[in-house]
């Protein structure tokens, strides 16, 4: 059953493989270049596996140490993750030994096939969840490796690796675009984003936005309860 759920599940993380491994050798290369050892690479990716956060903390901690803005920092980058778990509760819910890593591992991507995947009878659904996680925590692991170790390939001429990140979004919502039952969600999700980038800007806006999503879904749920 383990190696035919792995199987199941491996097709899904493909798109998430092609951004994982130019976007974690991304952050192996720059991590290098900045002077970091392979030792604390491996760390930050095996033991906070956040992207976005990885990236920013590279500023961070070559700069002087404010506990503070890191925290508020790490807050605002990392807190669309509450709004992920709340929505995967029940999903996750009675997986035994694997609820850690569930929880530990739930990535925007993870989140965006684990949500929206319909699963054939028969399939163990918590084992496939847990492959899902398992492949992209190892694909990203694998690439900063990687990155570290190859950086000396890449030319310091060479710009613009950071946004794989965004095309690896836009590829995430074109596969959610096609089931219409999400696409409401999409289109909320698009506008209070607009909204509150129009509102209070680049820095603040991820915080707002997430308040925002919460309460348009609250109120949909509500009307559609309604009906």
């Amino acid at each position: 059953m383990h190696l035919s759920t792995l199987k199941k599940a491996f097709p899904y993380t493909l798109p998430v493989l092609t951004g994982y491994l130019f976007l974690g050798f991304s952050y192996g290369v720059l991590m290098n270049k900045t002077g970091f050892s392979l030792f604390w690479t491996s760390l930050m990716s095996l033991a906070v596996f956040a992207g976005a956060m990885q990236f920013s903390a590279i500023a961070l901690l070559s700069s002087v140490f404010n506990p503070l803005s890191t925290f508020l920092v790490s807050l605002l980058i990392n807190i669309r993750h509450l709004f992920y778990g709340v929505s995967v509760l029940d999903k996750y819910s009675n997986s035994g030994k694997k609820r850690s890593f569930l929880i530990f591992g739930l990535t925007d991507e993870t989140f965006s096939i684990n949500a929206a995947v319909k699963l054939d009878e028969g399939i163990n659904k918590k084992l496939f969840y847990f492959y899902v996680t398992l492949l992209n925590y190892l694909y990203w692991n694998i690439a900063s490796i990687l990155g570290h170790q190859l950086s000396f390939l890449i030319p310091d001429t060479i710009k613009g690796f950071e946004f794989v990140l965004t095309a690896l979004f836009f590829v995430l919502f074109l596969n959610q675009w096609e089931i219409k039952a999400h696409r409401l969600y999409l289109v909320i999700g698009f506008v209070c984003t607009l909204i509150a980038f129009l509102l209070v800007g680049r820095a603040q806006f991820l915080l707002v936005a997430m308040v925002l999503i919460l309460v348009a879904m609250a109120l949909e749920t509500k009307w559609r309860a309604s009906r």
